[in-house]
């Protein structure tokens, strides 16, 4: 039960976050794009960067996997 184990990478970068943004609290040239949705879903990699801002959560959990990322949703 005490063998070491390489567990070697571990997938973390791999890894991205999917939270609720308010339009309101974006700039102006985003929210006038926003074309009256009141939320966003920001798309942050494991480094906390904004990578992507959708209109709906299907669609950045859709986003996420079609660049082989494993999306989790942040409160």
């Amino acid at each position: 039960m005490n063998t070491k184990f390489d567990f070697g990478d571990s997938g973390a970068e791999r890894i991205v976050y999917v939270r609720p943004v308010s339009v309101a609290d974006l700039p102006d040239e985003i929210r006038l794009q926003a074309e009256g949705l009141e939320t966003l879903y920001a798309v942050h990699g494991a480094n906390g960067e904004r990578l992507a801002l959708v209109a709906d959560r299907k669609l950045a959990f859709a986003l996420a996997r079609q660049n082989d990322r494993t999306p989790v949703s942040v409160h």
